[in-house]
């Protein structure tokens, strides 16, 4: 496995790119760990498969360089890198059989008979495919197809990094989240560097160590998935991770409070010295649904709104309200009263975020 580094990488398709928008893949310089699993998320066109196929060799950056253990292999092919990849959709030998599709990455690196056997054997016991071994691929179910694909870039040990590529995208649910708790045991056994690329947020956060967040050609975030849910550094983060995602409203400033039409909300202590003397800007005020506490008017820090609808989600409820002219989510616990007429929220300082010009003010 290796350690691999971004140094000041950006990749363009223009021939002169002059501004931010003509990058499909804006600069970043990062360190990947060694052994960790890492996700790429975003939605189509974001960058995060351009970045992928850049680590891989597929794709030689217009500018900057990648680094595997402190080596350049900016210009080096995917076989120089040693790496394994796993498409989108199955590549396998269909006239083959399940086993020797497993073998056929280690039988042609030479790698001794008794050694091969043991490997295929371990990987299609982790993916429930020994039942399978003496098939012929071409007999066998799109899922199954795909199982051999992922199992073809998990029989290789010695690789510098395995990189999916949407690889469950023709699985159906329930093999979907079965194959996602496996990849993730194989990775927890076996601490291999691992590399995921997803629009699917669930995918993202239910695999990975860390998860990056692209928009735009920009990672605009990397981290925990606790991390990007509780301490979103760019407002598309917090709209694009939860369901709902965050609550956000425009707002301006006024000493150690956010005006949202008019209304009075406090800012978290953290924030006022950051903002102080600096009010140019688009500022927005967020807090997600999971942190909004919707409780009676007149408290302390109470702040008065319409109850427009309550939704029953099973474990929990989620209470919709009206805040001057904005809609705001509030999940609730099956327990928890309803305030008919007098009902206010709160915005914990710990929970509240200000986000200037979509980026977190801290």
């Amino acid at each position: 496995m290796a350690t691999i580094q971004f140094d000041n990488l950006g990749h363009s398709y223009h021939p002169h790119p002059g501004k931010p928008e003509d990058y499909a893949l804006r600069r970043l310089s990062q360190e990947w760990e060694d052994g960790k699993a890492y996700a790429l998320l975003g939605p189509s066109g974001c960058g995060k498969s351009t970045l992928l196929n850049i680590i891989s060799g597929l794709l030689v950056p217009s500018e900057g360089r990648v680094l595997f253990d402190g080596l350049d292999v900016t210009r080096c092919t995917p076989e120089e890198r040693n790496i394994a990849q796993v498409f989108q959709f199955p590549v396998i030998y269909d006239t083959m059989t399940v086993y020797e599709n497993l073998a056929f990455p280690l039988r042609n690196r030479k790698v001794p008979a008794a050694d091969v056997d043991r490997r295929v054997r371990q990987v299609a016991e982790a993916l429930d495919l020994t039942a399978d071994l003496k098939k012929r691929a071409q007999r066998l179910t799109p899922d199954a197809k795909q199982k051999i694909s992922m199992g073809r870039g998990l029989v290789r040990s010695d690789v510098a990094a395995i990189l999916f590529d949407e690889p469950l995208t023709v699985i159906d649910p329930h093999t979907k989240w079965i194959l996602r708790r496996k990849l993730r045991q194989i990775h927890e056994d076996y601490r291999l560097t691992m590399i995921y690329v997803t629009h699917d947020q669930v995918e993202a956060l239910t695999f990975a160590d860390k998860v990056a967040v692209m928009y735009e050609g920009a990672m605009v975030q990397l981290g925990t998935p606790q991390e990007l849910f509780e301490n979103p550094l760019h407002t598309f983060v917090g709209y694009f991770i939860g369901s709902p995602g965050i609550n956000l409203m425009p707002c301006t400033l006024g000493g150690d409070h956010a005006l949202v039409d008019g209304i009075a909300i406090p800012l978290p202590e953290r924030t006022v010295p950051a903002v102080e003397g600096r009010a140019a800007g688009r500022f927005e005020l967020g807090i997600r649904p999971e942190f909004l506490e919707l409780t009676r008017a007149g408290g302390a820090g109470a702040v008065p709104v319409q109850v427009t609808g309550v939704d029953d989600l099973g474990t929990s409820r989620l209470a919709t309200v009206r805040l001057g002219s904005h809609t705001l989510k509030a999940r609730l616990n099956e327990e928890q009263e309803v305030p008919a007429l007098d009902a206010a929220v709160r915005f914990p300082g710990r929970w509240t975020k200000l986000y200037r010009d979509s980026h977190l003010v801290n």
